[in-house]
């Protein structure tokens, strides 16, 4: 029988009860490994985190945390080519897209350690300068942020079994909070094992880090007051968390990032043969298949001027006929697969939702595979739609599909400009990112003010940055992840101000040398 992983909870590695949950190769179906979490104490796994981890953790000052984070790094890089090993047998991906989800993942701790180093010997966050309440400037007050005194718990999705542990968990252990992550079954091995490497090596202190692999059943249920919860995955779940008590009754504080029908727009300007043009069909096709279009931040919708409609769609045909799709143990191929054959098969009904819709301009179905049997492996070659009256369609801007599928459709550029692409845009109530390209960088500005109230980011590409933007879907640790509406409403990374979920505001007020003393040995927060 497969090998059972253990859980890492209340400072023991604890194997779940019976058979548990198997994950399988998404190409071959050959059988990896087990996950249960049936039979744990779950009591003594948050009590743990919540009063051991926590207490070590606070007391370090930020700079410390900061220094075991670097030591985390060292380690987590010393390994990749055990999580690459990893990520092709149970994600199916190939080496490329490995390292969006694998270094992505490094880098984003790297770049909190080093951010977590300017934070020096400070215990407490200074919000601002001091604030006078009293007319003789006696009585004052000040905003602080401390840390809160209690857990974060993260339950995660499939598609970044790494990215998304790290981006999560690299703010909350620099912030002085304990992490326990459930990482989606389909690819928690990734997840428990870089967790093990991490307990094994002994860098953080005990209950700061704890994996629990298997069902989510119960863990809401153990959710107190001054606990945060991060949750990555559909609308349909996040509408469920929300109503629970933890967050209805006892007021902890959640953060989500749901569906997200992201746009992508060619401005006006960008006519066939200039390099915005160019620049725009290499993303849309870049989007679509970088990890099988498994990204929360792919592009789904690209909208065009309406007269270049058809040369948009011959070049992004042109592109995706050169994609090569199968087992990625193939050096030819460029696309692997998706997670599994039941993902497959979602991803297969929501392409015949689209089509009743759209006409399919690029057909998958007809892409053989490489060194991968149809029937069996979760292999599906890029999808490309037209729908050319997108403001009658209602597919288009409510349903997604979580693989290489996105819908090309035309804008009405009457007015001389992208007013009516920035309003189908919006129709997706809400989403992770945006892109624009023009060859006009001010005419770029204007479009990502339109924009910004309903996308957490936009992403704006000119000539002049061909080489150095880093991607539509491409998550920076720098900027802000997350967005509203039916995005989730959430907020991740953005530099320090990832730490505002991990930490409560107070203002502070009293005689002004007492206000002035609370910031002595505070750093200032500057996001």
């Amino acid at each position: 029988m497969t090998e059972l992983l253990k859980n890492y909870v209340a400072g023991h590695w604890v194997a779940g009860r019976g058979d548990g949950s198997l994950l399988t190769d998404p190409v071959t179906g050959e059988a990896l490994v087990r996950v249960s979490s049936d039979g744990l104490d779950l009591d003594a796994a948050f009590r743990f985190a919540r009063d051991e981890g926590a207490a070590a953790l606070r007391a370090l000052s930020y700079g410390a945390r900061a220094a075991l984070l670097g030591e985390v790094v060292k380690l987590l890089q010393s390994k990749r080519d055990d999580y690459y090993a990893i990520a092709l047998a149970n994600s199916g991906t190939t080496r490329n897209d490995s390292a969006v989800d694998i270094d992505g993942g490094i880098f984003t701790l790297s770049h909190y350690a080093k951010l977590g180093a300017t934070l020096g010997d400070a215990q407490v966050l200074s919000d601002g300068a001091p604030v006078s309440l009293s007319k003789d400037q006696s009585f004052n007050t000040r905003h602080v942020l401390t840390p809160t005194h209690g857990l974060a718990l993260f339950i995660n999705a499939f598609n970044f079994p790494s990215w998304g542990l790290w981006e999560k968990a690299a703010p909350a252990l620099l912030s002085g909070v304990p992490v326990i992550v459930k990482p989606a079954t389909a690819t928690a091995w990734l997840t428990q094992r870089m967790v093990a490497d991490v307990v094994d090596a002994g860098i953080l202190p005990p209950g700061a880090l704890s994996v629990i692999c298997g069902s989510a059943a119960g863990l809401l249920d153990r959710i107190e007051a001054f606990d945060v919860v991060s949750f990555t995955g559909s609308a349909q779940t996040a509408a469920q968390l929300r109503a629970h008590p933890a967050f209805v009754q006892r007021g902890a504080r959640l953060n989500v990032e749901a569906d997200s029908l992201n746009s992508a727009i060619l401005a006006v300007d960008a006519t066939p043969g200039t390099e915005a043009f160019d620049l725009f069909v290499k993303e849309v096709v870049r989007e679509m298949t970088v990890k099988s279009g498994q990204k929360c931040t792919a592009i789904r919708r690209a909208f065009v001027p309406a007269p270049h409609l058809d040369a948009v769609a011959e070049a992004l045909r042109a592109r995706l006929a050169k994609i090569t799709v199968g087992n990625p143990r193939n050096d030819t191929v460029r696309m692997g697969a998706l997670v599994s054959r039941a993902q497959y098969d979602t991803v297969r009904e929501g392409i015949a939702t689209l089509a009743q819709e759209a006409e399919l301009a690029f057909d998958g179905g007809q892409v053989p595979l490489i060194d991968a049997d149809p029937a069996l492996a979760a292999c599906l070659a890029p999808h490309l739609f037209v729908q050319r009256r997108p403001e009658q369609a209602a597919h288009l801007h409510d349903v997604e599909v979580f693989g290489p599928v996105a819908t090309l459709a035309p804008y009405d550029t009457s007015a001389g400009d992208e007013r009516d692409a920035v309003a189908l845009a919006r129709r997706g109530q809400g989403s992770l990112v945006a892109s624009v390209f023009s060859n006009d960088e001010t005419r770029l500005a204007r479009i990502a003010l339109e924009l910004a109230g309903t996308h957490g980011r936009v992403h704006t590409v000119a000539p002049s940055v061909a080489q150095s933007q880093t991607g539509h879907g491409n998550v920076m640790p720098m900027s802000l992840h997350g967005g509203p509406g039916r995005a989730g409403g959430g907020e991740e990374l953005g530099g320090l101000r990832a730490l505002a979920f991990y930490h409560r505001r107070t203002a502070i007020q009293g005689p002004s040398a007492t206000v002035a003393a609370t910031a002595e040995h505070a750093a200032p927060y500057a996001p």
